[in-house]
Protein backbone atom coordinates (compact mmCIF):
# COMPACT_ATOMS: atom_id res chain seq x y z
CA UNK A 1 0.00 0.00 0.00
CA UNK A 2 2.84 2.06 1.47
CA UNK A 3 4.21 1.41 -2.44
CA UNK A 4 1.27 2.79 -4.28
CA UNK A 5 0.86 5.68 -2.48
CA UNK A 6 4.76 6.93 -3.04
CA UNK A 7 4.72 5.61 -6.72
CA UNK A 8 1.22 8.35 -7.20
CA UNK A 9 3.65 10.91 -4.87
CA UNK A 10 6.05 10.42 -7.68
CA UNK A 11 3.44 10.49 -10.59
CA UNK A 12 1.93 13.93 -9.15
CA UNK A 13 5.49 15.13 -8.92
CA UNK A 14 6.77 14.60 -12.23
CA UNK A 15 3.96 15.18 -14.17
CA UNK A 16 4.65 19.30 -14.37
CA UNK A 17 7.86 18.30 -15.44
CA UNK A 18 7.16 16.46 -17.85
CA UNK A 19 4.55 18.62 -19.09
CA UNK A 20 7.08 21.39 -19.33
CA UNK A 21 9.21 19.66 -21.19
CA UNK A 22 6.86 18.91 -23.96
CA UNK A 23 5.99 21.88 -24.45
CA UNK A 24 9.43 23.28 -24.43
CA UNK A 25 10.14 20.70 -27.16
CA UNK A 26 7.16 21.96 -29.45
CA UNK A 27 8.23 23.70 -32.68
CA UNK A 28 6.54 27.25 -33.09
CA UNK A 29 6.23 29.70 -36.17
CA UNK A 30 6.04 33.41 -36.88
CA UNK A 31 6.52 35.97 -40.07
CA UNK A 32 8.80 38.16 -39.86
CA UNK A 33 9.56 41.19 -42.27
CA UNK A 34 12.13 40.38 -45.12
CA UNK A 35 13.34 43.80 -43.80
CA UNK A 36 14.09 42.83 -40.51
CA UNK A 37 17.76 42.33 -39.64
CA UNK A 38 17.87 38.95 -37.71
CA UNK A 39 21.44 36.84 -37.28
CA UNK A 40 21.21 33.64 -36.06
CA UNK A 41 24.79 33.54 -36.20
CA UNK A 42 27.85 34.53 -37.86
CA UNK A 43 26.95 33.37 -41.66
CA UNK A 44 26.15 35.00 -44.68
CA UNK A 45 22.02 35.15 -44.46
CA UNK A 46 19.16 37.46 -46.13
CA UNK A 47 19.63 40.32 -43.99
CA UNK A 48 23.59 40.27 -45.07
CA UNK A 49 22.35 40.69 -48.56
CA UNK A 50 19.69 43.04 -47.87
CA UNK A 51 22.27 45.13 -46.51
CA UNK A 52 24.61 45.08 -48.88
CA UNK A 53 22.54 45.36 -51.95
CA UNK A 54 20.72 48.66 -50.43
CA UNK A 55 24.64 49.73 -50.08
CA UNK A 56 25.91 49.20 -53.82
CA UNK A 57 22.70 49.88 -55.57
CA UNK A 58 22.41 53.57 -53.81
CA UNK A 59 26.47 53.88 -54.68
CA UNK A 60 25.93 53.03 -58.27
CA UNK A 61 23.12 55.00 -59.35
CA UNK A 62 24.30 58.31 -57.98
CA UNK A 63 27.90 58.21 -59.23
CA UNK A 64 28.94 58.36 -62.87
CA UNK A 65 28.13 57.17 -64.95
CA UNK A 66 24.46 56.55 -64.32
CA UNK A 67 23.98 59.35 -62.73
CA UNK A 68 24.63 61.95 -65.62
CA UNK A 69 22.58 59.84 -67.82
CA UNK A 70 18.81 60.48 -68.62
CA UNK A 71 18.85 57.55 -71.57
CA UNK A 72 18.36 54.63 -69.42
CA UNK A 73 21.45 53.05 -71.05
CA UNK A 74 21.25 49.11 -71.20
CA UNK A 75 23.26 46.64 -68.40
CA UNK A 76 24.19 43.25 -68.90
CA UNK A 77 24.54 41.39 -65.28
CA UNK A 78 27.45 38.42 -65.71
CA UNK A 79 27.02 37.26 -62.33
CA UNK A 80 29.00 37.65 -58.88
CA UNK A 81 31.69 35.32 -58.61
CA UNK A 82 31.55 33.41 -55.22
CA UNK A 83 34.85 33.30 -53.56
CA UNK A 84 33.60 32.31 -50.35
CA UNK A 85 33.98 29.06 -48.46
CA UNK A 86 30.59 28.56 -48.34
CA UNK A 87 27.54 27.85 -50.64
CA UNK A 88 26.14 31.41 -51.41
CA UNK A 89 23.66 31.41 -54.30
CA UNK A 90 24.54 34.96 -55.45
CA UNK A 91 21.74 34.94 -58.35
CA UNK A 92 19.74 36.20 -55.42
CA UNK A 93 22.24 39.49 -55.24
CA UNK A 94 22.13 39.91 -58.89
CA UNK A 95 18.24 39.43 -59.21
CA UNK A 96 17.28 41.99 -56.01
CA UNK A 97 20.34 44.12 -57.58
CA UNK A 98 18.43 44.36 -61.17
CA UNK A 99 15.17 44.64 -59.41
CA UNK A 100 15.97 47.56 -57.37
CA UNK A 101 17.90 49.66 -60.16
CA UNK A 102 14.98 48.99 -62.50
CA UNK A 103 12.72 50.82 -59.72
CA UNK A 104 15.33 53.66 -59.62
CA UNK A 105 14.48 54.41 -63.43
CA UNK A 106 18.72 55.06 -63.90
CA UNK A 107 18.99 51.91 -66.31
CA UNK A 108 17.40 48.68 -68.75
CA UNK A 109 18.73 44.99 -68.49
CA UNK A 110 19.41 42.57 -70.73
CA UNK A 111 19.35 38.98 -69.60
CA UNK A 112 22.10 37.03 -70.79
CA UNK A 113 20.03 33.68 -68.89
CA UNK A 114 17.15 34.21 -71.11
CA UNK A 115 19.30 34.31 -74.52
CA UNK A 116 19.30 30.89 -75.45
CA UNK A 117 15.71 30.65 -74.69
CA UNK A 118 15.00 34.02 -77.40
CA UNK A 119 16.80 32.21 -79.56
CA UNK A 120 14.95 28.71 -79.20
CA UNK A 121 11.91 31.35 -79.73
CA UNK A 122 13.17 32.67 -82.46
CA UNK A 123 13.94 29.73 -84.68
CA UNK A 124 10.41 28.20 -83.77
CA UNK A 125 8.53 31.13 -85.14
CA UNK A 126 10.88 31.10 -88.63
CA UNK A 127 10.08 27.29 -88.61
CA UNK A 128 7.24 27.59 -90.21
CA UNK A 129 4.45 27.22 -88.06
CA UNK A 130 4.19 31.32 -87.55
CA UNK A 131 3.01 33.53 -89.77
CA UNK A 132 4.83 36.02 -91.55
CA UNK A 133 3.05 38.47 -90.05
CA UNK A 134 3.33 37.89 -86.46
CA UNK A 135 6.68 36.07 -86.20
CA UNK A 136 9.24 38.68 -84.17
CA UNK A 137 11.98 40.22 -86.35
CA UNK A 138 15.56 38.62 -86.46
CA UNK A 139 18.27 41.56 -85.49
CA UNK A 140 15.99 43.75 -83.54
CA UNK A 141 17.70 43.04 -79.86
CA UNK A 142 19.51 45.75 -78.21
CA UNK A 143 22.48 45.75 -76.94
CA UNK A 144 24.02 46.54 -73.72
CA UNK A 145 26.69 49.39 -73.27
CA UNK A 146 27.75 48.02 -69.91
CA UNK A 147 28.31 45.20 -67.72
CA UNK A 148 27.98 44.36 -64.48
CA UNK A 149 30.28 41.70 -62.39
CA UNK A 150 30.96 41.11 -59.24
CA UNK A 151 32.97 39.02 -56.17
CA UNK A 152 31.90 38.06 -53.26
CA UNK A 153 34.79 37.45 -50.78
CA UNK A 154 35.43 36.20 -46.63
CA UNK A 155 37.38 35.79 -43.99
CA UNK A 156 36.65 34.08 -40.63
CA UNK A 157 39.22 34.70 -37.73
CA UNK A 158 38.99 32.34 -34.40
CA UNK A 159 40.15 33.44 -31.13
CA UNK A 160 43.64 31.68 -30.18
CA UNK A 161 43.43 28.71 -27.97
CA UNK A 162 43.12 29.88 -24.39
CA UNK A 163 41.57 29.65 -20.55
CA UNK A 164 37.88 31.22 -21.46
CA UNK A 165 34.24 30.24 -20.69
CA UNK A 166 33.26 31.58 -24.24
CA UNK A 167 34.81 31.27 -27.67
CA UNK A 168 34.65 34.03 -29.91
CA UNK A 169 34.65 34.65 -33.88
CA UNK A 170 35.10 37.30 -36.39
CA UNK A 171 33.56 36.98 -39.85
CA UNK A 172 34.18 39.33 -42.47
CA UNK A 173 32.26 39.28 -46.02
CA UNK A 174 32.51 42.05 -48.78
CA UNK A 175 30.95 42.50 -52.21
CA UNK A 176 32.64 44.29 -55.09
CA UNK A 177 30.73 45.33 -57.95
CA UNK A 178 32.30 46.92 -61.25
CA UNK A 179 30.41 48.81 -64.09
CA UNK A 180 32.61 48.06 -67.41
CA UNK A 181 31.75 50.09 -70.70
CA UNK A 182 31.65 47.00 -73.37
CA UNK A 183 32.67 49.46 -76.05
CA UNK A 184 36.04 50.77 -74.42
CA UNK A 185 36.42 48.19 -71.60
CA UNK A 186 36.77 50.75 -69.31
CA UNK A 187 35.67 50.21 -65.23
CA UNK A 188 33.27 53.36 -65.07
CA UNK A 189 32.48 52.33 -61.59
CA UNK A 190 33.34 50.16 -58.74
CA UNK A 191 32.65 49.56 -54.90
CA UNK A 192 32.23 47.56 -51.58
CA UNK A 193 30.27 46.99 -49.34
CA UNK A 194 31.48 45.12 -46.16
CA UNK A 195 30.02 43.24 -43.08
CA UNK A 196 32.17 42.65 -40.53
CA UNK A 197 30.21 40.46 -37.44
CA UNK A 198 31.66 38.94 -34.21
CA UNK A 199 29.90 36.22 -32.66
CA UNK A 200 30.53 34.75 -29.19
CA UNK A 201 29.27 31.18 -28.24
CA UNK A 202 29.48 29.01 -24.96
CA UNK A 203 31.87 26.05 -24.77
CA UNK A 204 29.41 24.25 -23.22
CA UNK A 205 25.29 24.66 -24.48
CA UNK A 206 22.92 23.08 -26.89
Amino acid sequence: MCRNFFSKIVFWVSMPLIMSLMIGCTATTRDISPDETIHYDESYDFSDKNAIVNDLVESLVNKPPLVARFDRPVIIIYGVANRTSEHIETSGITDDIRQEILESGKARFVSKRQRDDIAAETDYQYGGNVSAETRLQRARQVGAEYMLTGTLRSIKKKEPKQVRLRKKTLQYYSLTLELTDLQTGLIEWTDSAEIVREASKPFIGW
